[in-house]
């Protein structure tokens, strides 16, 4: 590897490192410092921050190898992302926002459950709590993957080396700086990430030896004539399979807590746009990389064995040392970030949730911020042993991950902030079958295969189950009316 990169990649880990150190000394002196960092977030650091921990390797790896191995169909999957995070901004950030504030000051997603449905407290918190560990080591896994075939394709080096490298620089600035840190160099990586993401397209398609659109175009279709279609082999059933990954941003802890630490719930539109902007942005440029990556591939004969390393592969053929290292950097940037948003999630619910609602009730501030501390590292280590499958695939990683918090928290958080008439009993029966069929539907296989046909997404059925059950149980339930108005 050249020195010009690892001086770039150097860099980058000394820039995290020091935001870190500032928000150890800016803002950990509480639990609602370290948690949500004083909810005091401007709007441009909450709607990056958002972004960036939502995107993850995905962005840079996932979704350009799909494009690049079957073309552009697959980009209804980021359509139907960006439909949802726009209605994720308008409807539900404005109104968590100023609810959990509101109930008892709420510092996670299951403790705001908890204060809005008293008569199922704890029954929400635990299992809320115990969802958000097990789905989040699965995707925190994902993202440790991610870095690992970085470290392998990139720098020659061993998988599992890239895997612990990866989690122990994010480890070191989530532990240290907690929230503050985590937002502020997911609002680093956001740019880096889409600075990386308009400059690899347009390399390829200027510098790319004279491939340009039309020609992109000429080469794509002599692989495939339907490559450039949205709507080649797609059936009805792929097509709701694909867009339907929008619901899953209703329920996802590491992006709306978020909205929960914006300053105030009038700047909330403003971090809206912003980060609507950075993701229309950052997909088009995921789509173009695959595409144009296909092409590029195609015409000088280049041999790519994992779809999903594409990226990684065209940063150290048409790029200065230094430019390579940047390029590699926003791939880690596009990891950690989400990385060390779902560790600081799931710390804050082994934290919150479990140490101070059963261990030590009387826990002093401190003590609360330490025991979160503890819980980043334990959560991260559990993670990096599940990725330790060298032929992972980010992309079904998060799939399955995305669909179980989906389904398990987006009704319930929906219908929390928007129906009077819903009850702790509903709450607790929403959350319970909507991550019982996700995994049920995995493990039948029915997402891959389903009564002799195509797969159907776990998202949709888990989904549906949970909103009807929130729905019959809390009408059945409705004497137990807990709106506080």
């Amino acid at each position: 590897m050249e020195t010009g990169v690892w001086v770039s990649l150097a860099a980058y880990f000394l820039l995290m490192l020091g935001i870190g150190f500032y928000a150890y000394r800016k803002s950990t002196a509480s639990s609602e410092e370290y948690l949500l960092g004083g909810r005091n977030l401007p709007p441009a650091v909450a709607a990056l921050s958002a972004g960036a921990s939502d995107m993850s390797g995905w962005l840079l790896l996932g979704l350009p190898g799909a494009l690049y191995a079957t073309g552009l169909v697959e980009a209804w999957i980021g359509i139907g992302l960006f439909v949802g995070a726009f209605v994720n901004w308008l409807v539900v950030a404005p109104r968590l926002r100023e609810q959990t504030e509101r109930y008892d000051n709420a510092l996670t997603i299951p403790s705001f459950l908890a204060n809005r449905f008293p008569t199922k407290a704890k029954a929400l918190r635990v299992v809320s709590a115990v969802i958000i560990v097990v789905f989040f080591a699965v995707y925190t896994a994902s993202g440790l993957v991610a870095g690992g075939k970085l470290f392998a394709s990139a720098f020659d080096g061993g998988y599992m080396t890239g895997v612990w490298a990866t989690l122990l620089v994010v480890l070191a600035y989530t532990m240290i700086g907690g929230f503050l840190a985590v937002s502020l160099t997911d609002f680093v990586q956001g740019c880096i990430m889409m600075i990386a993401l308009i400059i690899m397209p347009a390399m390829i398609l200027w510098l790319g030896k004279g491939d340009g659109f039309a020609q992109a175009a000429e080469t794509v279709s002599t692989v495939d004539p339907n490559y450039l279609s949205l709507t080649n082999g797609l059936t009805f059933v792929g097509f709701l399979s694909a867009v339907t990954w929008g619901l899953g941003y209703f329920g996802q802890p590491h992006i709306i807590v978020r909205f929960m630490a914006v300053r105030s719930v009038r700047e909330v539109a403003t971090a809206r746009n912003i980060g609507m902007a950075w993701m229309g942005i950052s997909l088009l440029g995921a789509v173009g990389v695959g595409i144009l990556g296909r092409a590029y591939a195609v015409r000088n004969d280049l041999a790519v064995e994992d779809a999903e390393t594409i990226f990684i592969i065209l940063s150290d053929l048409l790029f200065h040392p230094l430019v390579t290292g940047f390029l590699f950097a926003a791939l880690l940037a596009a990891v950690m970030s989400t990385v060390s948003s779902q560790l600081l999630v799931s710390s804050s619910s082994l934290a919150e949730d479990f140490y101070r609602l059963f261990l030590r009730k009387d826990a002093s501030e401190r003590e609360v911020v330490n025991m979160g501390r503890i819980a980043v590292a334990l959560v991260g280590v559990v993670a990096a042993l599940i990725a330790g499958d060298p032929d992972s695939q980010v992309l079904g990683l998060v799939s399955n991950a995305w669909a179980g918090f989906g389904a398990a928290f987006g009704p319930l958080i929906l219908l929390s902030l928007t129906w009077s008439r819903m009850t702790g009993s509903g709450a607790v029966a929403g959350l319970v079958t909507g991550a019982a069929v996700v995994i049920a539907w995995i493990a039948l296989g029915w997402n891959k295969s389903f009564m002799g046909g195509a797969g159907i997404y776990e998202i949709i059925p888990g989904f549906v189950a949970a909103f009807a059950a929130i729905v019959i149980v809390s009408l059945a339930s409705r004497q137990q009316n807990e709106y506080r108005a």
